[in-house]
């Protein structure tokens, strides 16, 4: 039997392995992440652009991104990946009030952390000097809200990647402010494909896997405590294929002899990594499907928050009416390097 899944030209091209989907029986604990003697259908999926179309490079050279936190392993990937690309990293960035006046050096930029103290004076110091700038922020779930409220209050475009706070009150803050912005708790654009892939199919198939159970395993390092945004995201796309589970019921991983000894995870990758897995089982157990996608490092979400900030430059630039933007948005333009 055969079917149509009727899924954008934009979202699945060139081949990168992204997914894992299988088929068979298996024992019920499936923490053990080892993939041997069972057949595997790799789904393949980065983003084709629709026009190849991207900013000029001249613009790109030019455009100026601040990224909060310095601090934090995120925002200095986002920094190495933004000095790659040939943007302009501002020597300014926010920080916790303990590392005020730090000057922290990532990529050979020496970079001043202010504190909560003189952000707002900072800001508006640095949007006269530049601009044409940009915020990529990618600091704690509990600054979330208070960082985008300054960021309207200043008229800053920004790219928010940071996961976490009132995201109705986040939503409704740069609606009221009309500033540009792209909001999105997952910024690798593969993944952000995936996802999509699963919200298609959550639309054209509801109910598919009605009666099915559902186990979901995700390990992160052992700094982040919530459950993973892209979890919740896959989750709720099961729950519309008619799967009944509760979020409590993610099994979270993040004792680091477990992630390497049950998930799998390279010992080199502990403070960094994404390994997600969704097991599928039918009704009288003959049927399982498995999704899975595992993430090593920060360059993939790094290098999609610098694609997200370019995507904005150039709706900026157009003047374009819409205002506010998730990685869907920066996919189907092909806004991508």
């Amino acid at each position: 039997m055969a079917f149509v899944l009727e899924v954008p030209v934009n979202l699945l091209g060139r081949h990168q392995n992204l997914v894992s989907f299988s088929s068979s029986r298996r024992p019920s604990n499936f923490i053990n992440f080892t993939r041997k003697q069972r057949c595997k259908l790799s789904m393949s999926s980065t983003i084709q652009s629709l026009d190849e179309k991207h900013l000029d490079p001249a613009n790109d050279l030019a455009l100026p991104i601040m990224v909060n936190s310095c601090t934090g392993k995120m925002g200095q990937a986002v920094i190495e990946a933004g000095i790659s690309a040939g943007l302009h990293i501002v020597p300014a960035s926010f920080g916790i009030q303990q590392d005020a006046g730090k000057t922290i050096q990532v990529g050979g930029k020496d970079i001043q952390v202010h504190g909560p103290s003189d952000r707002e004076t900072t800001l508006s110091s640095l949007v006269e000097e530049y601009p044409n700038l940009i915020i990529v922020d990618f600091t704690v779930p509990n600054a979330v809200n208070d960082n985008a409220e300054l960021y309207c209050k200043t008229g800053v475009p920004f790219v928010m990647g940071t996961t976490g706070g009132d995201r109705d009150l986040l939503y409704k803050t740069v609606e009221d402010s009309k500033v540009y912005a792209v909001i999105s708790p997952q910024m690798g654009k593969q993944v952000v494909a995936f996802l999509a892939a699963m919200e298609i199919m959550a639309k054209q198939f509801p109910g598919a896997f009605s009666g099915y159970t559902l186990e979901v395993l995700e390990s992160h390092q052992s700094t982040k405590l919530d459950t993973s945004g892209t979890a919740k995201a896959v989750i709720s796309c099961f729950q519309k294929l008619g799967v009944s589970f509760d979020l409590d019921e993610v099994q979270l991983i993040r004792d680091p002899k477990q992630q390497i000894e049950m998930v799998g995870v390279p010992e080199e990758h502990l403070n960094g990594h994404a390994f997600h897995m969704y097991h599928l089982t039918s009704p009288d157990g003959t049927v399982s499907f498995e999704f899975q996608h595992n993430v090593c490092g920060r360059s993939i979400y790094a290098e999609g928050a610098i694609d997200a900030a370019l995507f904005l430059a150039k709706k900026i630039q157009s003047k374009a009416d819409k205002k506010i933007y998730d990685m869907i948005d920066v996919l189907r333009e092909g806004s991508m390097r």
